[in-house]
């Protein structure tokens, strides 16, 4: 319950209106906007990454020092600007090192969601499958057909209508019926933990494996997942994994000329509203710019940008104790953040996101 009481923070801090509005979700595009320019790559199997000074950039030197002070005030370990695939930005706090491994906690559900995607380009699954199909019948404890409308859209959407209360639990009897599919939006880790589950069946292979070989390996990252409670996996790596990542995506899933999430339909879905009970989430990504948004434990709808000092085309990976990746396509930005909690101890977004991006703002035009 301490997850519950927590999240009311949200209720005493908010600034903005509560409300609802009908939609706020807006056309999807045809692709992917182009960044601001030609992006680089490191290569995928070497330790050497170009930089870029943000006075070759024309960022005022004065705005950095600030944001590394409010970084080692709000106790982070790494951080990286990428400005068209190069490092603009690279600093680590304490014994935090380049090579040092950090949990992405939720922000790696970003994985998980481009996993799916590529094992859906390879014809192993479709989103409108049954969740049952995968994990068999009897995996909730709920009635048989309220069971069988779960699908493994509802599940990367937050939408599975099972009970959010046992949080973690992954095990039919705390996966209770609470609303039908498609009905409730709620911020849920036993189903969203569970597409481990409905890819290995998908692929006949372990989940890491096949998140190693398609996603992992040809990009350059390092990292493993980990159980940290028995329940969950969560992914650790080190904060240049995290940036090789938002990289990826800020090229459309495409690594240079290597198609690594070819499927550009499911790429543009992913990264845009997927459903009107929160149009401020896509497929386990968080999006910006939307007109009201929902944050886990609340069944509140507050009027709004999630992050108003972002960028409206910002999307994000965010997870618990503040852990950060921002892809910014306007701007040709990625953004990682890894560390411990900056002070609001919630899951998702926080109040930190636009204290980082004020001070973000007055660095990068």
């Amino acid at each position: 319950m301490k997850y519950y009481f927590r999240t009311l923070f949200i209720l005493l801090t908010a600034l903005l209106p509560l409300g609802c509005s009908d939609d706020g979700t807006g056309p999807i595009p045809d692709k992917d906007p182009d960044p601001a320019a030609p992006l680089y790559f490191p290569a995928a199997g070497s330790e050497e990454w170009e930089t870029i000074s943000p006075e070759e950039l024309g960022w005022p030197k004065e705005a950095v020092p600030p944001l590394y002070t409010l970084l080692e005030e709000k106790k982070t370990r790494a951080f990286i600007i990428l400005k068209d695939g190069k490092i603009a930005l690279e600093r680590y706090f304490g014994t935090f090192t380049r090579d040092s491994l950090w949990y992405w906690a939720s922000a790696g559900k970003t994985l998980t969601a481009c996993t799916v995607g590529i094992a859906r380009q390879e014809g192993l699954l479709e989103l409108e499958d049954k969740t049952s199909d995968y994990l068999g019948e009897g995996w909730t404890s709920a009635a048989p057909d309220k069971e069988a409308q779960i699908t493994i859209w509802h599940q990367i959407t937050m939408t599975s209508g099972l009970n959010d209360i046992s949080f973690d639990c992954v095990t039919p009897d705390c996966l209770e019926y609470k609303a039908d599919a498609g009905t409730r939006w709620a911020y849920h880790n036993g189903p969203y933990t569970l597409l481990e589950k409905v890819v290995e069946t998908a692929t006949s292979s372990s989940y890491s494996a096949y998140f190693n070989s398609r996603l992992r390996n040809p990009i350059g990252m390092n990292g493993f997942w980990l159980s940290t409670n028995g329940l969950n996996n969560v992914y650790f790596s080190n904060a240049r994994s995290m940036a090789r990542f938002g990289l990826l995506m800020l090229n459309g899933g495409k690594w240079e000329d290597n198609a690594i999430l070819a499927d550009q339909s499911y790429s543009l879905a992913m990264k845009n509203t997927s459903q009107e009970l929160n149009p401020a989430y896509g497929y386990l990504w968080w999006l910006n710019g939307k007109d009201h948004y929902m944050v886990p434990g609340l069944q509140l709808s507050f009027n709004g940008p999630l992050i108003p000092q972002a960028p409206s085309d910002t999307y994000a990976g965010l997870g618990k104790n503040d852990q950060k990746l921002y892809v910014v396509p306007s701007k040709g930005l990625v953004v990682v953040r890894m560390g411990e909690d900056a002070g609001g101890d919630l899951l998702g977004p926080t109040e930190f996101d636009n204290e980082l991006w004020e001070h973000l703002n007055a660095l990068i035009p």
